[in-house]
């Protein structure tokens, strides 16, 4: 979060509220890791006096086109936003500023107010956007290595269905590579697998034609049915897995399982029942293959990440490093944050699995110190049996 349907509603807002308006007040934050390769004070005063002629977007990224360059442009990452002051731009399924919090936010990475009063800011609670200054966006990465966009440059069925076909990689996979189709996250990634029947784990060469065509209808439905209602999830239709694929918590979709796995490196939502795998020994219908056996996955889910099996079900590891631990009298190495990237990262903002592993994390805590615990009280048993003989002894 946010895809494609996130962001067009966020640049439809700014189209229909912004532009023909000029600049007049311009705030970028002194953030060098979302304010990328040029200073606070270039970037405001680049800006300012300009008029907004456009706004535009292509896959998860936006800018806005000014009446001259350069012009600022957003890559989202894993919970950029953008908001207008007195304007519903777009309900996000876990919205990282809130409408009571203090304006603008302190999140905000670059704000503007514009000549009949309205204020603009783009929000990053979580630091994984990129807000540039360029000359001429479409030229230069992350815009210029993009493929197709998912709703205004739709291949033709046929060019979609020979593309699959000479793709050995796992369809979900594929579908995330926006190198391939721009725009599809996770949450989109999900649910037109789900709509279309295919394993996420499904080789895409694999897929017949009557599958191809299937999955380039779904695709083109859910992209324009969610951009129709502003990406406002709770407008979506009820029988979406979208309602029910969140938090990785165990479920049903009209009354069949849905199950979690890893596919294309992030975890996934899909019903086996519905979904089913052919043409793999290799993989099993958990989605784990042989090396992954042995390796939970974490549940973070989606920004668009690999999953780093490094990351997995940390209270079982600590749980069972723990022990050891607290016996010699060493504390567990605390877990480092990982590195994540725009294009391979979709985890939700405040998702429901943070909460479910500080529930793991703590239970093999509790574990620990139980066994430390008990080993405490064995010693002290052994000590007192051992004392009692001695003083037997010196009795005699």
């Amino acid at each position: 979060m946010p895809e494609l349907p996130e962001v067009e509603a966020a640049r439809r807002a700014v189209e229909e509220n912004c532009v023909g308006k000029k600049i007049t007040k311009c705030i970028v934050a002194d953030d060098s890791k979302v304010i990328d390769a040029v200073s606070r004070s270039d970037f405001e005063a680049s800006v300012l006096g300009k008029l907004i002629v456009a706004a535009h977007r292509k896959g998860k990224n936006m800018w806005l086109q000014l009446d001259s360059p350069p012009f600022p442009s957003f890559q989202f990452g894993m919970a950029g936003a953008i908001y207008i002051k007195g304007v519903a731009v777009t309900k996000y399924k876990r919205s990282a500023v809130k409408d009571e919090d203090e304006w603008p936010s302190k999140y905000s990475k670059f704000f503007i107010e514009l000549d009949d009063g309205l204020e603009l800011s783009f929000t990053d609670k979580r630091r994984f956007a990129k807000v540039r200054l360029l000359e001429d966006p479409t030229s230069v990465p992350p815009v210029s290595e993009l493929g197709p966009d998912a709703l205004f440059e739709q291949m033709t069925l046929e060019k979609f269905t020979e593309s699959l076909h000479k793709r050995k990689t796992e369809i979900k996979a594929l579908l995330l590579d926006q190198s391939y189709i721009s725009g599809i996250g996770n949450w989109v990634a999900d649910e037109v697998l789900y709509q279309a029947r295919i394993h996420p784990r499904q080789a895409a060469s694999s897929l017949s034609d009557a599958s191809c065509s299937i999955l380039y209808q779904c695709i083109k439905e859910v992209i324009h049915l969610a951009v129709e209602v502003d990406a406002d999830c709770s407008r979506f239709p009820l029988e979406w897995l979208f309602h029910f694929r969140w938090g990785k918590k165990p479920g049903k979709i009209s009354g069949k399982k849905i199950d979690f796995i890893t596919a294309g490196g992030r975890t996934t939502a899909y019903v086996p029942e519905l979904q089913k795998l052919s043409g793999s020994a290799d993989v099993k219908e958990t989605g784990k293959t042989k090396r992954q056996a042995s390796k939970k996955v974490s549940t973070a889910d989606d920004t668009e990440k690999p999953t780093d099996s490094k990351e997995g079900d940390l209270g079982s590891v600590k749980s069972k490093k723990g022990a050891k631990a607290g016996a010699k009298g060493r504390k567990p190495a605390k877990k480092q944050k990982p590195e994540e990237s725009d294009e391979n990262n979709d985890s939700d903002a405040g998702t429901d699995c943070d909460t479910d592993q500080v529930v793991k994390k703590n239970a093999g805590n509790v574990t620990n110190r139980k066994r430390v615990g008990e080993e405490k009280l064995s010693k002290k048993r052994v000590q007192s049996n051992q004392t009692g003989r001695s003083s037997k002894r010196k009795a005699k």
